[in-house]
């Protein structure tokens, strides 16, 4: 299926290349196209920082009543009654405006900003647009059977407690399911989905590593909601027991959301690389030994979401794979030069308003190189609106690190992905979820994707996905089959959340979905 990119790409080269007939056949000059000065400045001033969005990637409305506003701040530009502090607890307030995020000069005149809306209100469309890149259905619908799961007090009938599914993560050599919540609550199931065990800890667990014959890792963020309070610890789970420090805690991590374990330097000790998100401020960094006291700056830049440690260049040395959101969006790539020292390029970039939210690595055409699985679809953000340029991609690899997209399909809100061959039938399929779209709205919660080969797919939904908001997805072989099940952890933020469920008839809200694949069993 061809990106919208494309699709873009080739409708604007029919018009040009009919424009330019008429033309030639008319004896009629072509003039070249001159940028006003309101795109001009609009690129000098929105471009700056991030990846300059065209005003057709939203709608008038949108542009003129949330997004605009919001830059004006960051440009120093206030209007009456509009303070971008008012609804920032003090403490945050200070924080930021420590930061200058929101000058309290203009950056630039009233007339060239005012130059800037009108370039994108003239330009942008008066509804969003909407691409169809339909796929066929899946013959394959006996593949899998969904089953909800409820843990903890569920609160009374009249008033669900909200399920806030923060970490979901399998320890296949225990056999066990590791969830965790904003509630500051860590359950672990057994076998038969009964609780082995249950810890309460600071704040909400977010990801946690195991290692043979060793407590497990775990991070916390901090704060759920945008923070700049570095609040994030990584600790052994078994002084959650105590819920006190122990020697090798590591504090004052700016809203950490993953970390991955590896010998990066090559001196036989396991380190520790961070994804510190933070909000406005964030990091890339890594512990030498995972020791809290070797901490090692990559790369200071808000959005860090996810880093994989894997060889890309096949020079046996460890590089570091990393995604970056919150406005620079975009896939690095940290090249290992040894010695703990990286090369780091930008090898896929995003406007802000694509909201990159998971990536893997996984080899799709079978090439020996590493490929990247990829959605996006965050929109906790001034734009929420369904865009039909959210979804999920795959770029394939040139086999020198340099990727190109090879396949997309609107997924409205996605918030994962993950590849593996769930039939059994030799290629890579894909498992994707949606968080957040809009409910009142049929949402896709689910979506297998059946590779057919030749990067061709099918599409799969499944009706019990519409009970939740699916923030978390983990892959485990849970009944010992040969196969992978599927795990989904819902989450939702606040009561008005839920109550758009309730306005659709959901009544009951499962913590997990558990998705049991059959492949094994019919064959």
């Amino acid at each position: 299926m061809r990106s919208i990119k494309h699709i873009f790409f080739n409708i604007f080269t029919i018009v040009l290349l009919a424009g330019l007939f008429v033309a030639l056949v008319s004896g009629i000059s072509i003039p070249k196209h001159e940028p006003t000065k309101g795109e001009k400045l609009a690129k000098q001033y929105c471009g700056s920082c991030h990846l300059f969005p065209s005003p057709f990637l939203l709608d008038k409305k949108t542009w003129k009543e949330s997004v605009l506003p919001n830059m004006g701040w960051r440009l120093g530009i206030r209007k009456g009654g509009k303070d971008p502090f008012d609804q920032m607890k003090p403490e945050e307030a200070v924080l930021v405006q420590q930061l200058n995020i929101y000058p309290d000069s203009a950056q630039l005149s009233k007339e060239d900003w005012q130059l800037i809306v009108d370039y994108y209100v003239r330009n942008a469309p008066e509804q969003p647009l909407m691409i169809e890149n339909t796929l066929p259905d899946s013959k394959d619908s006996l593949r899998f059977q969904a089953n909800p799961l409820y843990m903890g007090d569920q609160g009374s009938s009249a008033v669900p407690k909200l399920t806030k599914t923060t970490m979901l993560k399998y320890d296949s050599l225990e056999s066990k399911l590791y969830i965790g919540n904003a509630h500051n609550e860590i359950y672990v199931l057994d076998s038969l989905f009964q609780v082995d065990n249950y810890w309460e800890v600071v704040n909400p667990p977010v990801d946690i590593n195991f290692t043979p014959h060793l407590p497990a890792s775990l991070l916390t963020i901090g704060s759920i909601a945008p923070s700049e309070e570095k609040k994030g610890f990584i600790f052994p789970l078994d002084s959650a027991v105590l819920n006190k420090p122990t020697t090798s805690l590591i504090t004052a991590l700016a809203r950490p959301v993953q970390f991955a374990k590896g010998d990066i330097n090559g001196d036989g000790k396991e380190d520790l690389v961070v994804a510190e998100f933070g909000n406005h401020t964030g990091k890339l960094s890594w512990f030498d030994g995972g020791d809290p006291k070797k901490k090692k700056i990559l790369k200071y830049q808000a959005g860090i979401r996810k880093v994989v440690i894997q060889d890309m260049n096949q020079d046996n040395l460890p590089d570091l794979v990393v995604m970056g959101a919150q406005a620079y969006e975009s896939i690095m790539l940290f090249i290992n030069k040894g010695d703990g020292n990286f090369e780091d390029k930008i090898v896929l970039q995003f406007p802000p308003v694509y909201g990159l939210s998971h990536f893997e690595l996984a080899d799709f055409n079978k090439d020996g190189y590493w490929d990247i699985l990829m959605t996006n679809g965050d929109n906790w953000d001034l734009s929420a609106i369904r865009k039909s340029y959210h979804g999920v991609r795959i770029f394939l690899n040139d086999r020198k690190n340099n990727f190109k997209e090879a396949f997309f399909n609107t997924v409205f809100g996605a918030s994962k992905a993950m590849a593996n061959d769930f039939d059994g039938d030799g290629d890579l399929d894909i498992a994707v979820i949606s968080f957040y779209d809009d409910p009142f709205d049929t949402m896709e919660g689910f979506v297998y994707f059946e590779n057919l080969g030749g990067m061709k797919f099918s599409k799969l939904m499944i009706k019990e996905a519409a009970a939740g908001k699916w923030l978390t997805m983990e892959l485990a072989d849970l009944d010992h089959d040969g196969d992978k099940d599927i795990i989904l952890g819902s989450y939702f933020h606040n009561v008005a959340e839920m109550t758009k469920f309730l306005g659709r008839g959901i009544v009951s809200f499962p913590q997990l979905l558990v998705i049991s694949n059959n492949t094994i069993k019919s064959k």
